[in-house]
């Protein structure tokens, strides 16, 4: 894929431009802050950003809102985000949209190299990747809200499992069941969700957006 980094860290920047670079995919350019990237992705038009959501000057949001403009300047243009912490307001604001082609990992998960190349494969195919810690918290914030306090314990984890970007195939695995299991528990989900068949609208993406906003 063709690759825009944006880190403020040189170390991690640069740590990511080999990583990258030795799994075929090529860096368009590696910036340290939101103003470059903008211009870096205007310039370039790349398959997929991968940006920190603090960065330079005021290390608040910086990352974030030049994603949130990405996301509506050049839509076809993929955006795996990074942070240190859990940013729950940042996270539910960037995903308050279609989630395809949209992630969300913790820098620790880069530490697992595997994990964010298979983060990044996701995304850049139009899919989500989610760090489980991002939604594990979102979940937190959803236990007494209806309708998805009507979900089982199970509906839930499968629900959590979807809002990391697995497919059916990948929650069965993670959950130890079969995948027709996992397909009756997501047709659950979207029965209790409200979510009927909508031409032009995935009621997997509704699902997670429901389940990321309430």
């Amino acid at each position: 894929m063709r690759v825009i980094l944006a880190e403020d860290s040189t170390l991690l920047r640069e740590g990511l431009v080999r990583l990258l670079s030795e799994e075929g995919h090529q860096v368009l350019a590696a910036v340290g802050d939101g103003e470059q990237l903008l211009a870096a992705v205007d310039s370039e038009q790349p398959d997929i950003v991968v940006a920190d959501v603090r960065m330079p000057p005021g290390h608040t949001d910086e990352g974030l809102r030049a994603a949130l403009q990405i996301r509506s300047r050049w839509p076809g243009v993929k955006v795996l985000m990074l942070s240190q912490y859990v940013e729950k307001r940042y996270a539910a604001e960037l995903m308050s949209s279609d989630v395809s082609g949209v992630g969300y990992v913790l820098k620790d998960r880069v530490a697992q190299v595997s994990d964010f190349l298979d983060a990044l494969e996701r995304v850049g195919a139009g899919g989500a990747a989610f760090d489980p810690e991002v939604v594990r918290q979102l979940l937190s914030r959803t236990t007494q809200t209806d309708p998805l306090s009507r979900l089982t314990p199970r509906e839930r984890q499968v629900l959590e499992h979807m809002a990391q970007g697995l497919t059916n195939a990948a929650i069965a695995e993670a959950l130890t069941v079969s995948q027709s299991a996992v397909e009756k528990h997501v047709n659950a989900v979207f029965d209790k969700l409200g979510l009927a068949h909508t031409s032009g609208y995935s009621r997997r993406v509704l699902a997670v957006l429901r389940f990321l906003e309430s």
